[in-house]
């Protein structure tokens, strides 16, 4: 188990480092070296709509890897998964800017975020379910709370790594400094690869193959027979990872380029919010195994909806202990709380010969919609109202759409996963 822990963990860790490093870029440097022939504002929106390809991309890749992983096991599908990532994001950090190349430099960008997208939609599900597919039935929330802290761990690396090159003089930063991040993610990847490697097919899914007549295609048997389960499992993915990226995409951008906070107090900010979830994402799961999934969700949907209008006004005041402050508790609130049972709550709302493909399938779709779209909509809102309260607005009604979802959903944290229905 400490092998399918760490395996699982440092995989996550990796492949989220991955996609968020791309993230921080968007929001701070990726207007002004791949969209400068645009506006200031337009070529923010076109950087946050290359980063929202991504988004769009991973619902594919859940279909892909889901149907591979469903009929072939977890384990191969992982190892292909981090090859992808990988190297999409060692190329970025090779990529020509649009002064080499002109226009063929942000279509290679959004090409190779394509690929990022694609290969991190089959990562989170197969990630997921090698973990509680081997855990015990009453610890199925506490291992999988452990393997989401890859997310938090993504964040720190690559919000570190941004920052750390961020200290460069602003020339160097721009010509080659950002690219270093980008450029180490092939050596994570490597250490990454040796480590999945060495584990083993989950039993769960070993069991389900001797017992269960095989599913063709599994994909059209999550659409025929677990519709209510898919829908569900996007409503319940929604407001979190809309939450996560407004935090970590949008609320910095606004910070640096609206409230005039400089970039390094938003960073470590976003820096210090995503290590207290080293303790708060496990902690949900762990609670969600002692009082089930849904109150855990009931609580954070609630919270994301109570706290979006303070959190943009508490950024307004400028001050930077208080804007610390405020991402850290929002963070741990709206996110870590839904965060942090999602690993078990989500696959278990499918059965196992189409666990892979329901569960990567659900939170995909949720992601583009969520995550990839969020700071991009939240941009033009601002854009096009002046007033932020409009933002916060939008991100109170995704939170309602996941309490809607969490009191539809049924309370799986006792069940078995061979007899989920």
């Amino acid at each position: 188990m400490r092998t399918i822990m760490l395996s699982s963990v440092i995989g996550t860790t990796v492949e989220w480092y991955d996609f968020l490093l791309y993230g921080t870029a968007a929001a701070l440097i990726f207007n002004k070296l791949f969209f400068p022939a645009f506006d200031p504002l337009v070529g923010t929106i076109a950087a946050l709509a290359s980063f929202a390809a991504g988004f769009i991309a991973r619902p594919l890749g859940g279909a892909i890897f889901g149907h591979f992983g469903d009929k072939l096991g977890r384990k191969t599908m992982l190892v292909v998964t981090m090859f992808l990532m990988g190297g999409a994001t060692f190329l970025v950090g090779v990529l020509p800017t649009y002064q080499r190349i002109g226009i063929w430099a942000p279509i290679a960008l959004v090409l190779l975020r394509i690929v990022q997208g694609i290969g991190l939609g089959g990562e989170w599900g197969g990630a997921a379910l090698m973990v509680i597919e081997h855990s015990p039935r009453n610890k199925r929330g506490w291992y999988g709370g452990i393997v989401q802290i890859g997310f938090p761990l993504g964040i720190v690396l690559s919000t570190a790594a941004f920052a750390l090159a961020s200290l460069l003089p602003e020339n160097q930063f721009l010509s080659w400094g950002w690219r270093v991040p980008f450029m180490i993610s092939i050596v994570l990847v490597m250490v990454g690869l040796v480590i999945r490697l060495r584990v083993t097919e989950s039993p769960e899914f070993l069991r389900a193959m001797k017992r269960e007549p095989e599913v063709a295609i599994p994909l059209f048997e999550v659409l025929r027979s677990y519709k209510r389960s898919l829908f569900i499992s996007i409503g319940l993915k929604i407001s979190e990872v809309a939450w996560v990226y407004l935090l970590s995409v949008f609320v910095v951008m606004y910070g640096t380029q609206v409230a005039g906070v400089p970039r390094t107090v938003m960073l470590n900010g976003l820096l210090i919010a995503a290590a207290i979830e080293f303790v708060t994402v496990p902690l949900a799961g762990h609670l969600s195994d002692r009082i089930g999934r849904r109150p855990l969700y009931f609580f954070g949907a609630f919270c994301t909806i109570v706290a979006s209008f303070p959190m943009f006004w508490l950024v307004q005041t400028g001050n930077h202990m208080l804007i610390v402050a405020t991402m850290a508790v929002c963070m741990s609130l709206g996110h870590a709380t839904l965060f942090g049972p999602q690993a078990a709550f989500v696959p278990e709302l499918f059965g196992t010969r189409v666990r892979y493909s329901g569960a990567s399938l659900g939170v995909q779709i949720a992601a583009a919609l969520g995550g990839g779209l969020t700071p991009m909509a939240a941009t033009w809102l601002f854009a096009t109202t002046k007033h932020i309260e409009s933002v916060a607005a939008l991100i109170s009604v995704l939170g309602v759409i996941t309490l809607i979802a969490t009191w539809f959903a049924r309370e799986t944290y006792r069940e078995d996963l061979s007899d989920s229905k």
